[in-house]
């Protein structure tokens, strides 16, 4: 069962895993830019304000800590191509895993961020 939040906010809660798995390969799909985040975690803010200051409105999915493994194996198989499953905050961009915190960072740095998050079409200055 998913609980709504927010207009672009959402929270995982106890579904089937088929169910979870489509639903989430769905969001990253159908969304320019997801974040998987911890419920809480201040990693997870900084992401979502650093992607709110360049003025994109980002999916995030808070996922449950009974759920963490699930999400983080699921996410692996959507975005991962066999490596480890990824440590939250994962954010995916134009449906392709972009990385966590520290690749965000990075991006933002080297500038190559904006272009990335322009070509998703998430901006569009």
């Amino acid at each position: 069962m998913q609980k709504q939040t927010s207009s672009f906010r959402s929270t995982v809660a106890g579904e089937t895993a088929g169910k979870k798995s489509s639903e989430i390969a769905k969001l990253v799909s159908e969304n320019a830019v997801v974040v998987f985040a911890r419920r809480g975690c201040c990693m997870c803010h900084v992401v979502k304000l650093l992607l709110q200051g360049h003025g994109v409105s980002p999916l995030i999915y808070e996922v449950d800590e009974k759920k963490e493994l699930d999400v983080a194996c699921e996410l692996s198989m959507i975005g991962g191509k066999g490596k480890p499953p990824p440590r939250f905050p994962t954010v995916f961009v134009g449906g392709e895993m972009f990385g966590g915190l520290e690749d965000i960072m990075g991006a933002h740095i080297s500038g190559e961020l904006v272009p990335r998050l322009k070509q998703a079409k998430a901006l569009w200055l």
